[in-house]
């Protein structure tokens, strides 16, 4: 069987086992436009028919309008609750997409459209398998109950949150952390087996980590404060050092765009590097390293820098299988690093080529933040180039990016370039770009 067979008899089955005849998933999927908001379906008769050819012998693939009525049909269970995760009904329906012949980063756009509505329905317990979720609610009630799979079902929503930055707003995904961290605290102010313990605590600080990026994003000073100080105190129980590198080196990227001067980030950065250095993990040492180099750059110390970059590069470049910390950290990445330091300590024009290098491989949805911070860098290369009218015209991108990531960083960056362009603030195209920030951002 080829694999739109396969993906056809998936779509049939999963039809069968909610009891509907090609009708009543006609009738469905046509109420759910309406309740979308989405324009009308055509008669059930040809609703019913286009089902029919998904499921046929030499299958079709259903148009994104229809994909987008199924996700939502099936996300929810027969009794109206949101289930996203391993196991569920959206995944096997995903499953059939791609067996179809869509593709994946159609696939990954797909589910991020549904998990926003988790926040609405559902909450954090949505992303979980099936299976987990009922034991997962009995651990919420008695601490005593959970155990390693407990953990594991933590852990994948984390997870999950994590790859839907730049997908889905900060401010909907903080939601649906909040309620891990929570858990994970209940947890382990009760008495747990070793093991389940230390698993849970290793998810408390990748959530805490990740809350307190989130917490910042959406401009809750208090909140970060709070969670990378609990972060960091979980960190330093547990063995491996690349996760205390992994707390110290979000934590000064906070600090970096929230404290007046350098030195608090800086003492945050040299934690991580020490840390880094002691773990296992040669992505978390090249991250370290890299935003070190940086630091360094803005603080005006080039041989620092520079010698920080090299290091970065060395680990990078270092071909290692299964990197424990699961980091994407890549050269792509270090590229923008590195047009940084060429700003701030170096030439603006070699600046502007390593900025242009790394957001052409910064393609992937959850890359999108540090595509928006990347270009945004490469305008303010282009104003310091003395070519403030395409530096605007690249601003303008910018300012759409940081609307449709949320992100607070992009936002800050999109500011800090602006300023640079007061020289000509009374050219048409400042003025041009001031009134789209004011119509998108407010600012």
């Amino acid at each position: 069987m080829n694999s739109r067979a396969v993906g056809a008899a998936k779509l049939k089955r999963l039809r069968h086992s909610r009891g509907l005849s090609l009708a009543d998933i006609a009738r469905a999927l046509s109420r759910l436009a309406e309740d979308l908001h989405h324009p009308r379906l055509p008669a059930v008769a040809s609703v019913q028919r286009s089902v029919a050819r998904w499921e046929s012998a030499a299958p079709t693939l259903p148009d994104e309008r229809y994909q987008f009525m199924l996700a939502h049909l099936y996300a929810r269970t027969p009794a109206g609750q949101m289930s996203l995760g391993t196991g569920s009904d959206l995944a096997e329906l995903l499953a059939a997409l791609l067996d179809l012949g869509e593709s994946e980063t159609r696939i990954a756009t797909l589910r991020s459209a549904v998990i926003r509505t988790a926040t609405d329905a559902g909450g954090m317990l949505a992303l979980l398998a099936p299976s987990v979720q009922a034991e997962l609610s009995a651990a919420l009630t008695d601490p005593g109950r959970a155990d390693e799979e407990t953990a594991a079902g933590l852990a994948a929503i984390v997870d999950d949150v994590n790859a839907q930055i730049g997908a889905v707003p900060m401010v909907r995904l903080h939601v649906l952390l909040a309620p891990v961290v929570d858990t994970c605290r209940r947890l382990l102010a009760a008495t747990l087996p070793d093991p389940v313990a230390g698993r849970v605590r290793t998810v408390a600080v990748a959530a805490c980590t990740l809350a307190g990026r989130l917490a910042f994003e959406n401009r809750d000073d208090e909140a970060w404060r709070a969670l990378y100080a609990t972060a960091t105190a979980q960190a330093a129980q547990l063995e491996d050092p690349w996760r205390r590198a992994s707390v110290h080196m979000s934590h000064a990227l906070v600090t970096l765009y929230s404290s007046p001067g350098l030195a608090d980030a800086l003492l945050l950065v040299d934690q991580a590097v020490r840390a880094a250095r002691s773990g296992e993990s040669p992505r978390v040492r090249a991250r370290a390293h890299a935003l070190q180099a940086e630091v360094a750059a803005r603080a005006g110390m080039e041989r620092q820098a520079r010698a920080a970059l090299g290091l970065s590069w060395y680990d990078v470049e270092d071909p290692v299988d299964g990197d424990p910390s699961g980091s994407a950290f890549s050269a792509g990445h270090l590229q923008g690093f590195e047009g940084v330091c060429e700003l701030y300590v170096g030439d603006p024009c070699l600046a502007h080529d390593r900025f242009a290098a790394a957001a052409a491989t910064l393609v992937a949805p959850r890359e999108q933040v540090q595509r928006a911070i990347v270009t945004t860098d490469q305008a303010l290369a282009r104003i310091r180039m003395g070519d403030p009218r395409s530096a605007a015209d690249l601003l303008h991108e910018c300012v759409l990016a940081a609307v449709t990531t949320g992100g607070r960083v992009p936002a800050i960056r999109l500011r800090r370039a602006r300023s640079e362009l007061r020289p000509w603030r009374r050219e048409n195209f400042v003025a041009e770009l001031d009134d789209h920030l004011m119509d998108i951002l407010g600012a």
